[in-house]
């Protein structure tokens, strides 16, 4: 359920970013206790400001109030990205080659899950 929530939430938060000049770049949906936590990540050039995290939690909140996603109370934290930015889309992986990135796995390689360096190269995934 959490993927297909965060998709429907993704497809109504986009619009709303982008007709505010800013892009969604992560959506996360955690259970905690017995509310969800919808969590929107944006970034615009120049960076993202108090005010703009509030339009658009302004907004979106009636959206979300409307279609009733969560089945019950909800908490909407929408913010900027900040310095432990999630690197998942391609146009992310383009926008930040050559940056010094910190890479988490879910499976240790080697014994070890944390890495660090600078991004050189990245494939598209196919499908």
């Amino acid at each position: 359920m959490t993927d297909d929530l965060k998709d429907k939430i993704w497809q109504l938060a986009e619009p709303v970013a982008t007709s505010e000049g800013m892009e969604l770049i992560h959506v996360e949906c955690v259970k905690m206790h017995l509310r969800w936590v919808f969590r929107l990540f944006l970034d615009k050039e120049g960076g993202v400001t108090l005010d703009d995290c509030t339009t658009v939690s302004n907004q979106l909140g009636d959206i979300l109030d409307v279609h009733d996603l969560s089945r019950g109370p909800y908490t909407l934290e929408v913010s900027s990205p900040g310095i432990d930015r999630p690197i998942s889309r391609d146009q992310d992986f383009e926008k930040f080659l050559g940056a010094k990135v910190k890479i988490r796995t879910h499976v240790k390689i080697e014994g070890i899950k944390n890495f660090q360096g600078v991004l050189e190269d990245y494939k598209e995934e196919d499908g």
